[in-house]
């Protein structure tokens, strides 16, 4: 048999077992002296992150792993599988967090029963393994690193054959064995067995951990007789302003569908007139994304179109979303249904949300219209998780119609299909729906036009308040008044400007190098908002509500205007 040491400071270093990373547990571990809490996820991946909440440094070691995304217990901060991006803060129940809310994640192989990290800055080339070998009882030891691998590098088995049951002198049998540096007086020993004597189980893991243990021992006994070596300090992830002052969402957001390259991994219909879309990364992991939120997707004919992500809070590895064929496209829906391959690149944006989900609703009710399921699935699925009572309301025009029919199956009695309904008898089945507001319930709708603004008239009329009530149109049908020509004052920047008829605000700011970032550019998704300090805006959204309306508190600088001669605006 042959021993191979390798060092515990540098390069791929295993700081677990994978027996260790069980469902639903997270591992405590460390790395010259950085805590990590390590975790598998449902979908089998493995994170490893810097071991605190990024609210109050609580340890992440004893937050609660849902399988989907890691909890922490102190105030509940949630972090996503993969990106460890923040997803959802209570204290901020109707805001998403912005995406720089993200903790700092490490490098992870599992290989040979070992989980695998490295702290350098360039990656370090993987040790070579032979996969299903017999993995040694980790040996913790309060001993330097750098004295363990000396004894190692002299240590031999010889002795272990004594009563001759074990052939240590087999040349197809390899002990690799590895250093974990957990402190600069702390170490971990860790080893993998493969060969002839791999086969032999428990019998050969005794007599080795019976040798390893005298070994630990001895060096143990060593280092309580030298001074022991100060704790290596550990480095922390800068935590972003944005923790302290949770500023609005237009200031967190990249401007264009540029930022990521993804490749179209599978293209299937999945209704009548819906196709769906998976895209993947190039490389790298995705940025986080909370329920509700959408995608700028760039085609290659040049269009840019706005599509909601489906996916559910485990699907971290890929964006998932549906596109209907409109019957008058003006390009987007066509190019997709028609054009788009399995294995086309796109570039796409970093994730929105602007129609961001409410945890903590006694009772939440969704309403979808067609193809506006798709936001309303993510949420669907996100409160399903959480064991939460909620209702999807499903309005197509047959059983055909309905997408995502495997999502939907997964909800059971929490889905209620209504179809085939004509304008009418869709207002009537609203009422019915929105009979019983209630201060603890909260209604969400997606879905056309018409659909839209008749859901929104009834929940009025019902009682429901405007802060109950979330919506997201798919565009502005409103007829646009763009005659008005008026002034804009930029309280930050002290710049006055000139808004002339035809252009609006946003353009005017962006002439002027007024960086704004924008999504829909018809005032639906609320992307370029911006708050008013003076004047009286005129708005002409379909994103704010009435109330949000009626307090000229802010505006939407892609197609609203002004009924003044002025508007100051937070710029």
């Amino acid at each position: 048999m042959t021993i191979e040491r390798a060092s515990g400071a540098n390069g791929w270093v295993p700081v677990a077992a994978s027996e260790d990373v069980i469902p639903r547990h997270v591992f405590q571990g460390k790395l010259l002296g950085q805590e990590l809490a390590i975790w598998r996820a449902d979908d089998g991946y493995v994170n490893i992150w810097e071991n605190r909440c990024l609210h109050r440094g609580v340890r992440l070691s004893i937050g609660i792993n849902t399988g989907t995304e890691l909890i922490c217990q102190y105030h509940g901060w949630r972090y996503a599988n993969r990106n460890a991006g923040c997803t959802y803060i209570p204290a901020h129940p109707a805001d998403a967090p912005p995406r720089t809310i993200c903790n700092r994640t490490y490098p992870v192989r599992e290989a040979a029963g070992l989980i695998w990290t490295h702290l350098d800055a360039v990656e370090p080339a993987f040790p070579a393994l032979t996969e299903a070998p017999l993995v040694l009882r980790a040996m913790p030891l309060r001993a330097v690193p750098a004295a363990v691998e000396a004894a190692l590098a002299a240590w031999s088995v010889e002795g272990l054959t004594a009563e001759g049951d074990l052939r240590f002198g087999d040349g197809s049998s390899q002990l690799q064995l590895y250093v974990q540096a957990v402190d600069a007086g702390q170490s971990v020993i860790r080893g993998v067995l493969t060969g002839a004597l791999a086969g032999q189980g428990l019998v050969v893991l005794r007599r080795l951990n019976t040798a390893l243990t005298a070994l630990t021992r001895q060096l143990e006994a060593e280092a309580l007789a030298a001074p022991a070596p100060a704790p290596i300090a550990p480095v922390y992830a800068r935590v972003s302003e944005e923790l302290a002052e949770m500023p609005g969402l237009e200031a967190d957001l990249a401007d264009g569908p540029g930022k990521i390259r993804v490749t179209l991994a599978a293209k299937k219909m999945v209704a009548n007139g819906i196709v769906s879309l998976e895209l993947k990364p190039l490389r790298g992991v995705l940025p986080t994304f909370q329920p509700g939120a959408h995608i700028d997707v760039a085609l290659p004919s040049g269009l840019v179109r706005q599509y909601s992500l489906v996916n559910a809070p485990g699907e971290t590895d890929r964006y998932v979303i549906g596109v209907k064929r409109e019957a008058q496209s003006t390009g987007g829906s066509e190019a997709i249904h028609e054009h788009l391959r399995e294995g086309d690149l796109l570039a796409i944006s970093e994730p929105r949300n602007n129609f961001t989900l409410r945890r903590d609703a006694a009772q939440t009710i969704f309403i979808a219209g067609g193809i506006g399921v798709t936001p309303l699935l993510a949420m669907s699925a996100a409160l399903a998780g959480d064991g939460q009572d909620f209702q999807l309301h499903y309005f197509a025009a047959g059983q055909e119609h309905l997408a995502f029919q495997d999502r939907l199956a997964a909800l059971g009695d929490r889905l209620t299909p209504h179809l085939g309904l004509d304008p009418a008898a869709t207002a009537a089945k609203l009422r019915d729906i929105l009979a019983q507001p209630g201060p603890a319930k909260q209604v969400y709708v997606c879905g056309p036009g018409p659909m839209l603004d008749a859901t929104l008239k009834i929940a009025a009329e019902a009682g429901w308040p405007d802060n109950s009530v979330h919506f997201e149109y798919f565009k502005n049908t409103q007829t646009l008044d763009d005659s008005q020509a008026f002034e804009i004052a930029l309280a930050r920047s002290a710049v006055t400007l000139q808004v002339p008829a035809g252009k609006s605000i946003l353009q005017v700011l962006r002439e002027n190098g007024i960086k704004m970032a924008s999504s829909c550019g018809q005032g639906a998704c609320g992307t370029c908002k911006v708050r008013v300090l003076e004047g009286t805006p005129d708005h002409q959204d379909v994103y704010l509500n009435a109330s949000e309306k009626a307090s000229n508190a802010t505006i939407m600088t892609c197609v609203s205007r002004a009924k003044t001669d002025r508007l100051i605006l937070d710029l």
